[in-house]
Parts: structure tokens; C-alpha cells; sequence
């Protein structure tokens, strides 16, 4: 046993904390100042084991600050740019991962980058490659209704995708009031006025579509009908590009139901 092993307090214990990245910090600061290593981190949204001790730990600004400001300095900034993402990602034991990664990185130094045998490494390079290639498909399948001027989307994305498309469409209509709202994470991206905020909702109704929307609708699905070549029509090939699970929030995909927002339609119709 390692002398740096020998002085660790191995007391099982799971950290609790808000959920925040800031709080995810704070759970690092921790880990070395009691010089322990939990068993899990989890936000205080889910469920915690019944037969382990859970600690919480409280957010400082200070400690997260301090930790911060330590990684770039023993890692490299790719480091502190890399577990950004990571957090954004739905691997289901992230926080876990991103505190063993940064354990191992303040041990290594920016070679931590490298070591892809180590399973925080590993399994946080697989997460961020999911966000980043889910963040680019939504670049192309978003679809925006208009209502009171103002253009609006909605999707269910895995991952928390909204920091990283927010400044692609702000760009793409930098002269538009629109809003898009993520269902899955209770998020919504707001954009007015050159200005852009992501803030967080309990819900979200999404507003009847006018008749000209209505029209605008069904002209936006005749044509997506009309350009397929009927002789090449080919299922498979289509949900390899466009995956299914984004369908429902895609206009050639739905239609407007009476007491919901967006049914979606089957293979047939």
C-alpha cells in the first residue's frame, strides 16, 4: 500500500451536493480536505442509497474558486474546458468520474489528457463525445414555430445541449426574438434584443400555432414528401441519419394534435 494510500480515511461515505458545477468543486475541495474518497457523488435530485452514510456537502464560492483556479495550473486549460462538457453530459455517474478524473489530474498533471486506460478518462471521453455529436445533430433537427413573433422550439435531448447550440442559432438569426425549450432538463434558452439567457423552468406550454402557422406547417411537410423518391425510400437509412428519438419534435414527423402539442406519427402516415 502506497504511503498516499495510507493516510486516506477509507470510511465508506457518498457525497450529496446541489447539483451545480460549482457544488461539483466544492465535492473536490472535500475529498482532499478530509482526505477521503466517496463511493458516489450525487445532486440532491437523486435518489440516494439507503445503506451507505451520505454527507453532504454545502457550496462555498471560495473552495470551488480555489479548485478552479488549480486545474488549469496543473493540467492545462483543455483540462478545465474538457470536465465543463463532461458535466453537461447524461453519463449517469458523471460527477463521480469528473472527481476521479480530477484527483488523477492534479496527481499526473496535463498528461491526465492521455491516459486512456484510466477509466475516468475513458468514460468521460465517450460522454462528451455523445454530447458533442447530440449538440450537432440538434443544430440541424431544432424546428421553430412562430407565435406573437416570437419563434419557438422545443426538444428532449440526453444531454444538456443548450450551452453548446445557444451560440450557433443566436448567429444564425441574430435579428429574431426565439426561444427553445429543453423538456428533458427543465431548461429554456431565450434570445431578445442581442442578448442571450438560459435560465431554469418548472414548465412550459407551448402556444396554439396560428392558421398561417398551421399552413406553414403542413407547406414544410408536403415539400418534405415531395423531394423523396419514392423508389429509394428506405427506413433504415433514414434513422441512422435522423434517429427516431428526435422525431416528436420535428415537424415532418408530427402533426398538430387537439390536446397536445405534437403527436407523432406513425411509420405508415
Amino acid at each position: 500500500m502506497s504511503k498516499r494510500r495510507d493516510v486516506m480515511n477509507l470510511e465508506p461515505v457518498v457525497y450529496c451536493y446541489d447539483g451545480s458545477f460549482s457544488g461539483l468543486l466544492c465535492c473536490v475541495f472535500e475529498s482532499y480536505d478530509k482526505k477521503e474518497l466517496p463511493m458516489d457523488v450525487l445532486a440532491d435530485h437523486m435518489s440516494l442509497p439507503l445503506l451507505l452514510p451520505i454527507k453532504s456537502i454545502e457550496t462555498d464560492t471560495e473552495h470551488a474558486d480555489r479548485v478552479q483556479k488549480s486545474i488549469p495550473k496543473k493540467m492545462g486549460g483543455r483540462a478545465l474546458y474538457f470536465i465543463r462538457r463532461a458535466f453537461l453530459t447524461c453519463h449517469p455517474q458523471k460527477d463521480l468520474l469528473i472527481l476521479q478524473f480530477l484527483r488523477l489530474g492534479f496527481r499526473c498533471g496535463a498528461s491526465v489528457m492521455n491516459r486512456l486506460t484510466e477509466e475516468p478518462v475513458h468514460a468521460l471521453l465517450g460522454a462528451v463525445r455523445h454530447l458533442d455529436n447530440e449538440a450537432h445533430l440538434l443544430k440541424g433537427f431544432i424546428r421553430f414555430s412562430e407565435s406573437s413573433r416570437v419563434l419557438v422550439a422545443k426538444i428532449e435531448p440526453k444531454n444538456v445541449v443548450l450551452p453548446l447550440i445557444a451560440q450557433h442559432f443566436c448567429e444564425r438569426y441574430p435579428d429574431e426574438r426565439f426561444l427553445i425549450f429543453d423538456k428533458t432538463h427543465g431548461m429554456v434558452l431565450l434570445y431578445e434584443n442581442h442578448s442571450m439567457n438560459i435560465c431554469n423552468v418548472e414548465a412550459f406550454e407551448q402556444p396554439s400555432p396560428s392558421e398561417e402557422e398551421k399552413n406553414f406547417r403542413e407547406l414544410w411537410r408536403l415539400f418534405y414528401k415531395t423531394i423523396e423518391i419514392k423508389e429509394r425510400h428506405n427506413p433504415r437509412c433514414r434513422m441512422s441519419h435522423m434517429p427516431k428519438r428526435y422525431w416528436s419534435c420535428m415537424t415532418e414527423f408530427a402533426r398538430q394534435g387537439q390536446s397536445e402539442g405534437f403527436v407523432l406519427l406513425s411509420e405508415k402516415s
